[in-house]
């Protein structure tokens, strides 16, 4: 697997946001990847750091069987990002600006996702985003 920051982090997406595909996320990344929501407390719903990919596979198949909160849905159309590469060539960082719809009105949700690749897989993700938006 290979791709540009572009096609790592929108397969991503693809993966987990828009389709909830537990088995599409966890091949973008290594064998030994590691995808951590650093801000999560101990104990929430959203994983908190997930070793490897099949303890990725697992766990966000298990997330992702659970309820979407307040049948809220991401509108790409309202949505942004803007990719910042760095001077690693393995690194680049995605800030995000989501807008749920839902409720009859939308919901900004903005984040920070830091990247580090290798050989076309996603080897570490951190990804920050409020805590309160995964409850």
């Amino acid at each position: 697997m290979s791709g540009t920051p572009q096609q790592i982090f929108e397969r991503y997406v693809y993966a987990g946001t828009v389709t909830r595909n537990a088995d599409a996320l966890a091949e973008s990344f290594t064998e030994d990847g590691v995808l951590e929501a650093p801000l999560m407390p101990a104990g929430a719903a959203f994983p908190r750091r997930l070793v490897g990919r099949e303890e990725i596979r697992a766990a966000m198949a298990a997330y992702y069987e659970q309820p979407v909160k307040d049948d809220r849905s991401p509108n790409f159309e309202k949505s942004g990002y803007v990719l910042h590469t760095t001077s690693d060539p393995d690194v680049f960082i995605a800030e995000i600006d989501t807008v749920f719809d839902g409720d009859g009105k939308d919901t900004p949700v903005s984040l920070v996702q830091i990247f580090r690749i290798r050989d076309g897989r996603i080897a570490r993700l951190r990804d920050y985003f409020a805590p309160e938006l995964m409850s």
